[in-house]
């Protein structure tokens, strides 16, 4: 058990410094949030339908996974566009840190949720998550719509998490996924229909285009997306939303890599980044600490 939540815990890292790469290629890729976000769900969808199909999943599922999917579908769709809206109107730095205030939010929510008591040091932690998030956000009034739009997608996430980390357990993971994907597609098409967005320009991509989005919809949804709900057996929602906090670490400096000095920040916002990072290494150290003493005390 402790080698799955080890092994969970390394795998997340590697995922979540991918989902910091989303936000990059959110910035390389030319096209607007809601037709990006169709691409991806789109193309994801199909990649991991083919390979259930050739790995003879069963696609059936329940009436309860079936409610679940459809609700995480739209939820995952909503935090798509409104993580890609803010990138596109701010920038990379900007949306992932305010995506650190998932800590806080969860810590309060997932005792709700999951009728357990509230454990006082992940509020310690997530208040120190909305300390570095203060300094974020006082660097500069010009990104508030950035702001506005990450605040968005940090709710929307802390509900898909909280609410796949309850019925994960209880199916395929690899279908619930595609599931998810799927109702989130046809959510983003329904919306593009009424716009009257699907015209031939909408598919007329540029090469470079096209291949971003290849690389965000196999790699960065249909990998990292299905092994992000897997590794829900082993980690706490609290503790993947924490861990979800060093995805602006990774993604600032990849974005930093690729886009050099637009990216750069005054030194209030490489402070505020510092007090997430604080909380998230705080915080595994203590559950690592608890663990150890819970095993003495039944030893």
């Amino acid at each position: 058990m402790q080698r799955d939540k080890l092994l969970s815990t390394l795998h997340f890292h590697f995922i979540v410094v991918i989902f910091g790469f989303t936000a990059v290629l959110g910035a390389l890729i030319s096209i607007s949030a809601i037709p990006l976000v169709w691409y991806r769900m789109t193309l994801a969808t199909a990649g991991l339908g083919v390979v259930l199909y050739f790995t003879k999943q069963s696609f059936r599922i329940t009436k309860t996974i079936a409610w679940v999917a459809f609700v995480s579908g739209v939820l995952i769709a909503l935090h798509w566009i409104s993580f890609f809206g803010a990138v596109k109107v701010s920038n990379v730095s900007i949306t992932l840190s305010v995506l650190s205030s998932g800590a806080f939010v969860t810590s309060l929510l997932e005792p709700i949720f999951y009728r357990r008591k509230v454990i006082g040091y992940e509020v310690l932690f997530g208040l120190l998550v909305i300390l570095g998030l203060a300094l974020v956000l006082g660097t500069s009034t010009t990104h508030l719509l950035g702001f506005l739009y990450a605040g968005i997608s940090t709710l929307l996430a802390v509900f898909f998490t909280l609410l796949n980390g309850k019925y994960v357990s209880q199916t395929n993971p690899y279908v619930l996924s595609f599931y998810e994907l799927l109702v989130g597609s046809l959510v983003v098409t329904v919306v593009l229909a009424c716009q009257g967005s699907f015209t031939l320009s909408f598919f007329t991509l540029s090469q470079l285009d096209l291949f971003w989005l290849c690389i965000l919809a196999f790699v960065c949804t249909s990998y990292a997306f299905v092994v992000s709900i897997v590794v829900m057996r082993h980690l706490s929602p609290y503790s993947i939303m924490l861990g979800i906090n060093m995805e602006p670490v990774y993604g600032i400096a990849l974005a930093y890599a690729v886009f050099g000095e637009k990216e750069a920040m005054p030194p209030s916002f490489y402070i505020g980044v510092s007090c997430i990072l604080i909380a998230v290494v705080a915080n595994g150290m203590l559950k690592l600490m608890r663990r150890k003493n819970n095993k003495k005390a039944t030893a």
